[in-house]
């Protein structure tokens, strides 16, 4: 694959990919569902093919290992087909008929018809440790195409070349579907996303990131004239609670998993338990600080390097957070996998020092004196990605425990780990702020076609005017809620 002149886009540029872009959002917006999904299979066979030439792309720009990329090309692949499928049941839609009725409780109702429709042009800001799965055409893109929109993806700077080649073969894929000129471009710079943001004809954004990073730009969409939604995905500690049946049953074994688990990826996934909450009577204290680990391995970029060694820096200065186990090389580069202990009490004394995300190979282990301390981190925790539960059935703690903690994450695991993210149909990858800007999204699973659609109401219009969907003959053979029975 050549390599391409890959400066940042300039505004003439920036000008002709969003024009484009809107005028592919109204043709594809068009276009019935069974164009939608052949396209995304379009896509996932061209990656497929291409999958040994772009493995080693993302090998040079990535640091990551070729098995890593493999099985999240895999993925991407997968999750486009999954898409494509989901499209043809058509109950994304939510179509809903509601017939005149004159009779009806609260007066003469209308002939009132509902059904969900393509935001428009989509902004895609592609995440950096995952060049795959968020990047080009990542979730948030295969979600947006599949609900009908057009995207114009931000490239990560972490991986141009990478992100160059994907969208030219997706964008060949599109027009070999029949897909319009324009529905996936890339842009590149800060600038140049900055100003699509702004841009009247994007209509929606989705952003992976860093909390300083993702929260200017969601309030940067919001200052708009006309704010549009932002779908951020911004941190998580994503902490686990251990409690004393679970550690007294099988504490040896939650070590050995937590370790495996919060160094997967050298700790740069955003699901990695950043927290782990064990009893201070256990062993696992000292299990944990005995505990084998991974050697080191280098992180994504420089940049990610540098701002895992500053918060790490930054975590170990306070007062209360003390070395556990091996502490050498903790911040070289690569830097060793590493363990930081605490308490709980000091984290509800100072929650902001202490719950913060490091991203990277490290994480920090918190020591209750008793169940009720427990409970009373999780209650002062803010939100988050995802909240384990390393529990046995016997629990006492446990109802509370998950009630609690299902207020504070969009995903609670019980004897799981939360680095793995299935791509599902009840997947959900979202949770409060400052997990994400979107509390009722998710970025994983089919779930997220709903980021980029709305609701129109239709109302006393002829049937030769309706969308398909809404038609009493049903020509698109979709489910329909009619006076509210599915």
């Amino acid at each position: 694959m050549t390599s391409p002149d890959l400066g940042d886009t300039t505004p003439a540029d920036l000008e002709h990919i969003l024009a484009t872009a809107n005028t592919a959002a109204s043709e594809w917006a068009q276009r019935p569902a069974a164009d939608h999904a052949a396209a995304l299979v379009a896509v996932a066979d061209a990656l497929d093919a291409a999958g040994a030439e772009l493995i080693t792309v993302a090998q040079a720009e990535t640091n990551l290992p070729e098995a890593r990329l493999t099985g999240e090309l895999k993925r991407t692949t997968f999750q486009l087909r999954l898409f494509a499928e989901m499209l043809g049941d058509g109950d994304y839609l939510d179509a809903r008929i509601d017939h005149a009725d004159p009779s009806w409780p609260m007066g003469a109702r209308p002939d009132i018809r509902r059904v969900l429709e393509p935001l428009g042009p989509v902004l895609v800001f592609a995440a950096s440790n995952f060049p795959f799965a968020f990047s080009v055409m990542g979730g948030d893109t295969c979600s947006a195409l599949a609900a009908g929109c057009s995207v114009v993806l931000k490239a990560h700077p972490g991986h141009p070349q990478l992100s160059a080649a994907v969208g030219r073969i997706c964008a060949d894929a599109l027009a070999t579907a029949g897909a319009p000129a324009g529905l996936l471009q890339l842009v590149y710079g800060t600038q140049a996303g900055r100003d699509a943001l702004l841009d009247p004809r994007v209509k929606a954004a989705a952003f992976t990131g860093s909390i300083p990073g993702g929260r200017a730009l969601f309030d940067l969409a919001n200052s708009r004239p006309d704010p549009i939604p932002f779908y951020g995905e911004l941190g998580s500690v994503n902490p686990v609670f251990v409690t004393r049946a679970a550690a007294a049953a099988r504490g040896a074994g939650i070590v050995r998993e937590f370790v495996a688990s919060y160094t997967m990826g050298a700790g740069q996934f955003c699901t990695k338990p950043g927290i782990l909450l064990v009893p201070a009577e256990s062993s696992m204290v000292g299990l944990l600080a005995e505990s084998a680990r991974p050697a080191p391995a280098r992180l994504l970029n420089d940049r990610i390097q540098s701002g895992y060694t500053e918060a790490l820096q930054q975590l170990r200065g306070h007062g209360s957070v003390q070395v556990l186990g091996a502490g050498d090389g903790a911040f070289d580069a690569p830097p060793a996998p590493s363990l930081s202990t605490t308490t709980a009490e000091a984290i509800l004394a100072d929650p902001e020092g202490l719950i913060t995300e490091c991203f990277g190979p490290t994480a920090l282990v918190a020591t209750y004196r008793d169940e009720a301390e427990m409970l009373a981190v999780a209650r002062m925790l803010d939100g988050q990605l995802t909240a384990t539960i390393q529990g046995e059935d016997t629990d006492s703690v446990a109802p509370e425990l998950v009630r609690v903690l299902a207020r504070k994450a969009g995903r609670v695991l019980w004897n799981q780990w939360p680095t793995g993210v299935s791509v599902t149909y009840a997947q959900q990858h979202g949770g409060p702020y400052p997990a994400t800007t979107a509390p009722t999204s998710t970025s994983v699973g089919t779930a997220g076609i709903s980021r980029f659609l709305r609701p129109v109401a239709y109302q006393g219009l002829p049937a030769h005017l309706l969308p398909g969907a809404l038609r009493d003959e049903n020509p698109l053979g979709i489910p329909q809620r009619v006076n509210g029975v599915l």
